[in-house]
């Protein structure tokens, strides 16, 4: 029977039954209601009693269905190079290494230390993003520097919304954002695609359901690569006029590499907005820096999870990064970038059309390809000869394995493997869609 009169008694009451093992993975814990009135207390202490125990892992919200007792940790999909393979992985999602600017540390200034209490943003990174992000954004705004673009979408979520809440993604959507919204107990609600990016009878159903937050990515959108038209950005702009109170979060993280131009389903005046623009594709994965252009009562609320004594962002880092931003040679280097990144990609879709595979999207890192089929079974035919690829259903908000899509990262493959894997491909999708016959005739 669980007890107490506070949030704190209440959740030590269940993590005490978890730890005798009278409260097993799975059960349900007692509606918010129900044990209000048997403890004879608030709902808001009982609320906020399973608020804490989901945030330290030992209970799960399901929104309406109720809170569970949590399992063993739930192992998420991550980006990134499969280890010990010996498959050609074009999966990892990664951007090419010889293609990311090197930083020259004898032309950083690291003499000056930053020390307790100083300025969260090192004063030349401010300069030169504040022009940047200006352009993109020519609104009032505060710049915020984070540790990554999960990092920001982390924060900025967890600053507007609480477990339970409703907010909206991209169907399919990037890894990390399935990732944080499982963690932080959220309850997203999928806003599919076409060839011009977010639907606008998608975002119109996330609203009607109660979305706080809409996370959008207005180009080069990963898995996909589609990027939002002219026309649909101010689509979806004139919808989101009437909701003022939701927080819009637009996710640039191809930016400097973008072939596409940035459209932004930001309204006019609108109060509650964030711009984040990650520097891992251009400047590199292990910098982990993000630059985040926000209104100023989310800065402002922000700024309580970043503070000058524990948790800000290395100066050493920042200097870095604006080093090799403002090198003479990093113009050169981030257009070269983006044209083997376009090129090879336009390369292989060409490719693909010609052996009757479907693909989408016009740029970013990746190609999506529609394989009209389980794509587990085209995956498995393909690692039989020697490629690893990425299927589409881990980047679904419903985890559908049996998803017909792949995310190919083939930028790193020359014009002779890349005619072999687009031959490989047509092979495997052809052996899958037998596979897949002979098992609906059994």
């Amino acid at each position: 029977m669980i007890t107490g009169t506070t949030a704190n008694e209440i959740a030590e009451s269940v993590r005490q039954q978890i730890d005798a093992g009278i409260l097993h993975p799975g059960d349900p814990l007692p509606p918010v209601r129900a044990l209000a009135e048997q403890l004879s207390v608030n709902r808001n202490t009982v609320s906020s009693a399973y608020l804490a125990l989901a945030r330290a892992g030992a209970v799960i919200s399901r929104g309406r269905a109720g809170t569970i007792v949590a399992g063993a940790p739930v192992l998420t999909e991550e980006e990134g190079f499969a280890p010990e393979t010996v498959l050609r992985d074009l999966g990892s999602g990664n951007p090419d290494p010889d293609l990311l600017p090197l930083p020259v540390l004898a032309e950083v200034d690291l003499r000056t230390p930053a020390l307790y209490g100083d300025a969260l943003i090192d004063a030349d990174l401010r300069e030169w993003a504040t022009a940047w992000m200006r352009q993109a954004q020519p609104r009032e705004f505060e710049l915020t520097v984070t540790s990554g673009a999960v990092d920001a979408m982390e924060r900025l979520l967890a600053q507007s919304l609480t477990q339970g809440d409703v907010l909206g993604l991209e169907d399919p959507c990037f890894l990390s954002s399935i990732n944080t919204v499982k963690l932080g107990g959220y309850r997203p609600i999928g806003i599919p695609l076409d060839d011009e990016g977010m639907t606008v009878e998608g975002l119109a159903a996330a609203l009607d359901a109660g979305a706080r937050t809409i996370v959008c990515t207005p180009r080069a959108h990963n898995p996909t690569g589609i990027s939002l038209s002219a026309r649909r950005a101010a689509a979806l702009r004139d919808l989101l006029v009437g909701v003022p109170h939701v927080l819009i979060i637009e996710d640039d993280h191809y930016s400097l590499l973008a072939r596409t131009p940035y459209h932004s389903i930001i309204p006019e005046g609108h109060p509650r907005w964030a711009l984040v623009r990650s520097m891992s594709k251009f400047l590199g994965p292990d910098l982990r820096l993000a630059l985040l252009a926000s209104d100023p009562d989310t800065a402002q609320q922000l700024r309580t999870r970043l503070s000058p004594g524990t948790t800000w962002v290395s100066r050493i880092l920042q200097r870095v990064a604006v080093g090799m931003l403002d090198h003479e040679a990093t113009a050169d280097n981030l257009a070269k970038a983006s044209a083997h990144y376009a090129e090879r990609n336009e390369a292989l879709r060409v490719l693909l059309r010609e052996r009757g595979i479907a693909e989408r999207g016009d740029d970013g890192l990746n190609v999506w390809v529609e394989c009209g089929t389980d794509a587990r079974a085209v995956s498995e035919s393909m690692m039989r000869r020697g490629w690893l690829v990425r299927t589409g259903g881990v980047f679904r908000l419903d985890g559908d394995e049996s998803a017909p899509e792949l995310r190919i990262t083939a930028h790193t493959l020359d014009d002779a493997e890349m005619r072999t894997f687009a031959d490989d491909l047509a092979a495997s999708i052809a052996e899958a869609r037998i596979a897949v016959a002979n098992r609906g005739r059994r």
